[in-house]
């Protein structure tokens, strides 16, 4: 590749990402001038930091119109946690956490047994927020690449009185009019980076140099090969009979509840290298890496019916 070819990739490429950082700066704004009570739901993962650093765009450091909310299920990534904290204090951010624990000890959330995943039971825990907090719009870092019930939703995506959302009953957004219209007791969920893929993402992080959390890059971990995916050696999720523990270079394309979140196989320490690998992926993120979302019970669809994102 000459250098004028480069040169004229590295603009189209640029263009892109403007435009997509753009669309999700309107997003982020329309949210805040059309709802009272709005947040933002933010994990430390990096679609959100990516939201994050739109919304930072959109109002100017320091001064986001609403807060910060997590829904913990006590089973994540401590890297991932400690990011969360430290990046909303830097920010001078309200971070609004609650958590899983909570609704089991008030009876809301029961676990067939204790080793269940509480993933699938976040809904609960979300709908108690919105209830306390009476919210009106969730700004979640979705995106239509990652699954296939992600790919329906619309980026304004209406939800009844029980949080459920009902795909048949969407409304088309045509020449980026989104409906905001609600009825007492309702509420919106809000993708501002919908049309982004991972690839996009990474092309973001690198251009902007977000910080993320460590396990985003390669490192080692035990791991035991288990249905073609890596499952991470940790208290919550030990080896079954009969595996081996190996020690594997790994990095995460997702994050999540440790007991469905796994890591892939991996040498990639910087953005750019990770922008490489995502052009070679075949599988999706979610795919490659989630095993919450090969179960019926727990599947993607199910959970925003139920009042999930």
């Amino acid at each position: 590749m000459n250098a004028r070819t480069h040169h004229e990739l590295h603009s189209l490429s640029n263009s892109h990402l403007n435009a997509l950082e753009e669309e999700t700066i309107f997003i982020l704004r329309e949210t805040a001038a059309a709802f009272e009570r709005p947040t933002l739901l933010f994990s430390g993962g990096k679609d959100s930091l990516v939201m994050l650093k739109c919304a930072e765009k959109a109002f100017g450091s320091g001064r986001l119109p609403y807060p910060l909310l997590m829904i913990d299920t006590g089973h994540n990534f401590q890297e991932v946690t400690d990011f969360r904290d430290s990046r909303a204090k830097e920010l001078g951010a309200e971070l609004i956490v609650r958590n899983v624990e909570d609704s089991m000890k008030r009876g809301t959330v029961r676990l067939a047994h204790p080793g269940e995943s509480r993933n699938v039971h976040q809904s609960v825990t979300l709908l108690e927020a919105i209830e306390e907090f009476r919210f009106d719009a969730l700004i979640g870092g979705a995106r239509r690449d990652e699954e296939k019930a992600r790919a329906k939703e619309r980026i304004f995506s209406h939800r009844d009185s029980f949080g459920q959302w009902q795909p048949k009953a969407q409304r088309p957004e045509l020449w980026s009019l989104y409906n905001t219209r609600l009825q007492p007791g309702e509420h919106f969920r809000v993708f501002p980076i919908s049309n982004w893929t991972e690839l996009d993402v990474w092309q973001y992080i690198a251009r902007e140099s977000i910080a993320l959390p460590s396990i985003y890059y390669t490192h080692k971990r035990e791991v035991v090969d288990r249905r073609g995916l890596l499952v991470p050696v940790t208290p919550l999720t030990p080896p079954k009979d009969g595996e081996e523990v190996v020690i594997r270079d790994v990095r995460f394309r997702t994050v999540g509840d440790i007991t469905c979140t796994c890591p892939v196989e991996s040498d990639a320490a910087t953005p750019e290298q990770i922008v490489i690998e995502t052009l070679a992926a075949e599988v999706s993120e979610r795919g490659a890496t989630r095993m919450d979302d090969k179960t019926s019970d727990a599947s993607m669809e199910k959970r925003k019916k139920d009042g999930y994102f």
